[in-house]
């Protein structure tokens, strides 16, 4: 038995496993392990937050499905289950053995489903929201213990977003817990109030620039880091946008082709982009899997077009035919 078991044990604490995928859940194995004998995390594979378990001598599950969840809490008998970013659905069987308790960042009954905080951004909403809440079969449908909002300022990105819930979350994680452990049912849901969010895949990150510079910004900050990022093409190749940001106060276009380079700026690196409304500025890229550079090493031309186009296509098609 590790360090901290023996601590906890002797300490009379109840016993939690927590579950999580994604970049929630070292702040929510840091706000319970102060407060709980945290038996087990499952989650797959070692990085950064594997490794802060086994310093904190939390046993780590890689077993990342439903039957290794299954299987641990059959193992370990704990007193509530806590799950922070897991992409699985777990049966009313299961839930039925300890009290499961969800976080979810969105304002539920709000939001319920995936890439809730990318979808806060790319919406134009004013703030996301952190939902502690009862797990329940029903898609994150459970009686609320915990809730509250964060602002979303004019440049904030999906990464700034996650880093004050994430706080949220390490501060209230361990509170909520153990109302649940306690019996309390929590805050029902209006489900006649509850809305949907779908899936995202990378590819979804596509910049169509006939949209406007606000709608393109908005995908630029969504898609920062833990999440693949915004991109375009640049004839064939894919060009990720690493830094980027609307032009203030554009010259005003007459004639205008969404996609269109209109300034290479050498001396800054900056490459302006014309979108359906405005001028958008590219300051940093990547091109396909090559290190991150200055926009204009990559994009020299004022002739040049972003955006796959069926011209494009068509000459790749030909030297292929060709070759």
């Amino acid at each position: 038995m590790s360090m901290s078991s023996e601590t906890s044990s002797s300490a009379g604490r109840a016993r939690v496993l927590l579950v999580g995928l994604g970049p929630t859940s070292q702040t929510a194995l840091d706000g319970l392990i102060e407060h709980f004998d945290v038996v087990a995390m499952v989650r797959p594979g070692d990085d950064e937050t594997t490794r802060h378990a086994a310093d904190l001598g939390v046993a780590v599950i890689p077993e990342a499905t439903v039957a290794g969840v299954t299987a641990a809490v059959h193992e370990h008998e704990p007193d509530a289950v806590v799950v922070s970013s897991f992409d699985r659905i777990l049966g009313a069987e299961l839930l039925s053995r300890c009290p499961f308790v969800n976080v979810h960042y969105a304002p539920l009954p709000r939001g319920r489903g995936r890439a809730t905080v990318n979808w806060a951004i790319l919406n134009g909403d004013d703030s996301a929201a952190i939902s502690i809440h009862h797990l329940t079969p029903g898609l994150d449908a459970g009686g609320i213990l915990y809730q509250a909002t964060v602002p979303i300022g004019r440049r904030d990105t999906v990464t700034d977003l996650y880093e004050r819930l994430n706080g949220l979350q390490r501060d209230y994680i361990a509170a909520a817990t153990s109302a649940a452990i306690a019996g309390d049912p929590g805050r029902l849901q209006d489900e006649a109030a509850a809305s949907w969010c779908c899936t995202r895949v990378p590819e979804d990150g596509e910049v169509d620039w006939s949209s406007s510079s606000a709608a393109v910004d908005r995908l630029v900050r969504a898609l920062k880091p833990p999440f693949p990022p915004a991109f375009t093409w640049f004839g064939l190749d894919r060009v990720s946008i690493e830094s980027a940001r609307p032009v203030e106060d554009p010259p005003h276009y007459e004639g205008r082709i969404p996609g269109r380079v209109v300034q290479v700026d050498r001396s800054s690196g900056h490459v302006d982009v014309l979108t359906g409304d405005g001028v958008f500025r590219l300051e940093r890229v990547r091109v396909n899997d090559d290190e991150a550079t200055e926009a204009s090493n990559v994009i020299r031309s004022v002739k040049s077009t972003l955006g796959l186009r069926t011209a494009d296509l068509v000459e790749a098609l030909r030297q292929a035919r060709a070759g």
